[in-house]
């Protein structure tokens, strides 16, 4: 049994990321499908099979901790799981057979891979009726969920059609049916469809919150449970609001008899018109705060609240009285200055 260099094979350096790993997988498996060497497929077929062993020990977190912790020891480590696997070997002999699910003998073991494979990653030897051993859990993903603020605001039902990649109908996400790779995958075990999701958004979901749906990510191998989908909120900007937390500003145009002398105004909320009394006197740009007007908190609580930027207007269409009204307030404004 030779030790098999799984990064080497697919071209990586030890401390690549999955990501660069998966991408080294797939054109690797692209380049060297059999359908693609006709010239010589046979040959082709045992380089596709190293190149998907080396991505189902590197493809999955454990078996890669697993196999980089055996380093230059696997020898001995070798030695230890013969040992065992002879000992559990003796003791189902009598209901399994010799060997139970094979032998070391030939180039492949059970799985279809290698010795050194089957000898620290397969679970040869035990009897694999409750669980698969190859079995591992499907990636999560994230993708982005566009909402306007108003949505953000009112959350509920809502519905997104999103492509995500899932597990090939064919082989099940394996890459291969019994010892042939799949036609309908070429190998890589996924392909792209797109699905639709019926979703409850919170009520007030921020910016870049995540909303999780459990089970809805990619599928897993041999059996193995899928991940989860990760929907991060894009909360887009709004032509009338803008968003502080969870209180909400808008600007409010009024009369400069308003500020002057005070009154009553309508302003707009996200639940719709309320009436805001205006203090006689009021500066233009003063903010004024409604109370509890604001988003909703996510978790729950007191929501936050509006505030209201008062922007004075002046009139540009004043008749000759109204002219004159103003040059006599401003000679009163002006003795009053003087005195």
């Amino acid at each position: 049994m030779n030790y098999k260099d799984y990064y080497e094979v697919l071209g990586v350096p030890k401390g690549a990321p999955e990501k660069d790993i998966k991408s080294a997988y797939r054109k690797l498996a692209r380049k060297w499908h059999p359908d693609a060497n006709l010239d010589n497929p046979k040959a082709a077929e045992e380089r596709f099979k190293e190149i998907s062993e080396a991505y189902e020990v590197l493809g999955d977190p454990d078996k890669r901790g697993k196999y980089d912790a055996l380093g230059s020891d696997w020898q001995r480590a070798a030695q230890q799981a013969e040992q065992q696997r002879r000992y559990r070997d003796a003791q189902s002999q009598s209901q399994q057979g010799p060997y139970g699910y094979g032998d070391f003998g030939g180039s492949e073991g059970p799985s279809g891979f290698s010795d050194f494979f089957d000898m620290f990653f397969s679970g040869v030897g035990k009897r694999q009726t409750a669980q698969n051993p190859f079995a591992r859990r499907g990636s999560d993903l994230e993708t982005t969920l566009d909402l306007t603020l108003r949505e953000a605001f009112a959350g509920g039902p809502k519905s997104v059609t999103l492509q995500i990649e899932d597990a090939c109908p064919q082989c099940g996400g394996s890459g291969v049916i019994g010892r042939n790779i799949c036609t309908t995958c070429h190998g890589t075990g996924s392909h792209l469809t797109t699905k639709r999701f019926d979703i409850t958004i919170p009520r007030g979901v921020r910016e870049g919150q995540r909303i999780r749906l459990a089970g809805q990510g990619s599928a897993g191998s041999g059996g193995g449970p899928r991940g989860d989908l990760y929907l991060i909120a894009n909360v887009a900007d709004d032509a009338q609001y803008a968003r502080k937390g969870d209180d909400l500003y808008i600007d409010l145009p009024v009369s400069i008899y308003d500020l002057v002398l005070g009154g009553e105004v309508a302003v707009p909320t996200m639940t719709g018109d309320v009436t805001m009394t205006i203090p006689p006197g009021t500066q233009a740009n003063k903010l004024l705060r409604l109370g509890g007007k604001g988003m909703p908190k996510p978790k729950g609580g007191a929501p936050g609240d509006e505030y209201v930027r008062l922007i004075g207007t002046v009139p540009t269409d004043l008749s000759d009285k109204e002219k004159k009204l103003f040059r006599d307030l401003a000679a009163i404004r002006g003795r009053k200055r003087a005195t």
